[in-house]
């Protein structure tokens, strides 16, 4: 089966799974970007894996579809995979609209690699905590985030420019993905979820992915994940015992 046949087969398939036809914009992402640069670690068909790099096909298109982007908006998203979805972003945004940060080193080179191949090396994929954003190329048109959370950080919602609109995995466990919009804090109704200032637009569902951590969160825990890895590395490295500092050898036995 040629590749036509095959994409032609994963639309019908995910349509079916959702349950509607997909966004144009979403559904023209789909036939272009390439399979081939993400196949391996690729989002799948099927419920969202305990891999945080693993995602789904149809709660991937639930997220897209829900940031309604257009070309030549500014988009943010927090959490990179394997770049898969930013490629997906780029071809409806423009590649040089499109920034991405995991806070997850190997996640990083992954996306730049996969992306470069793929024919979207001008996205810029950046090592940083996905709670700070991307300060420096902010006010961002939209904010996907790929990690599950009760409602978006701080700093990412000062950091959506007026008018925006951010796209999260709501919730704990089985979440709803979740469309928000700025607006009067009076305007929201009381059981809206949303964080004062935004009333959410939009809900679909179910998702299921991995949380976001927060500072907090766990106590005693290093929030950046790789500074802890390399800290408890130095410390493992600096209780063994090197050379000299070995038990010591009775020479006069030996000899």
């Amino acid at each position: 089966m040629d590749d036509a046949s095959l994409r032609a087969d994963m639309i019908e398939g995910l349509e079916h799974q959702i349950g509607e036809p997909i966004e144009p914009p979403v559904l023209t992402a789909l036939q272009r970007v390439p399979r081939d640069p993400f196949v391996d670690d690729s989002p799948r068909d099927g419920v969202d894996g305990d891999d945080p790099h693993s995602l789904s096909l149809a709660t991937l298109v639930r997220l897209v579809t829900a940031l309604d982007a257009e070309e030549g908006d500014s988009v943010l998203v927090v959490g990179a995979g394997v770049g898969y979805s930013v490629a997906m972003l780029a071809e409806i945004a423009g590649a040089r609209r499109v920034h991405a940060v995991d806070i997850d080193r190997a996640a990083v080179h992954a996306a730049r690699s996969n992306l470069d191949t793929a024919g979207y090396g001008a996205v810029l994929v950046d090592r940083a905590d996905g709670a700070d954003g991307l300060p420096a190329y902010a006010p961002y048109d939209r904010i996907l985030l790929e990690t599950a959370v009760v409602e978006p950080p701080r700093p990412l919602r000062e950091q959506l420019a007026s008018g925006g609109r951010i796209v999260y995995p709501r919730g704990a466990g089985v979440q709803t993905v979740a469309a928000i919009e700025p607006s009067p804090a009076d305007s929201a109704p009381d059981e809206d979820p949303a964080p004062a200032g935004f009333e959410t637009v939009e809900t679909h569902g179910p998702a299921r992915l991995q949380p976001m951590l927060v500072d907090g969160e766990q106590p005693g825990a290093e929030r950046n994940r790789t500074r802890r890895e390399d800290a408890e590395r130095a410390e493992r490295g600096r209780q063994r015992r090197h050379g000299w500092e070995q038990d010591w050898i009775d020479w006069d036995e030996r000899l």
